[in-house]
């Protein structure tokens, strides 16, 4: 591959897929979306928990860590008894919400042609 070249853009670490790959989780852009959406940017565990239904805990947590770790979130805890932590989107968090807001609100507008989608077999769409 030459450096400038058109077979640059199809690397493997090229921006698409590195969005892509931000997104594998099915959670990671419903966490960014529900702070937004739903808490205005920060949330304690239990009220981002509750806000996504079919989440464990488990799953949440990791999540959560891997968002942290990525830059997207901050974790915050509070010293009050029991302790109390709360998550709150970064400013790199807050640029990603920009275009999972427009693809969920493309969703809500199209949701004629979703449901006209065959579910995948791993899907549990019924």
């Amino acid at each position: 591959m030459q450096p400038g070249s058109r077979d640059q853009e199809w690397r493997e670490d090229c921006a698409p897929r590195r969005v892509l790959e931000l997104f594998a989780t099915k959670w990671t852009s419903m966490v960014l979306h529900t702070l937004h959406a739903r808490h205005d940017g920060a949330a304690r565990t239990g009220a981002l928990q509750r806000s996504l239904p079919g989440i464990s805990k488990k799953m949440l947590t990791q999540t959560v860590r891997d968002m942290e770790a990525s830059g997207l979130l901050s974790r915050h805890v509070h010293s009050v008894m029991p302790p109390m932590v709360e998550y709150r989107l970064t400013a790199l968090g807050r640029r990603f919400v920009e275009p999972i807001e427009w693809l969920y609100g493309w969703g809500r507008d199209n949701a004629d042609a979703l449901d006209a989608l065959r579910p995948r077999p791993s899907s549990r769409r019924t």
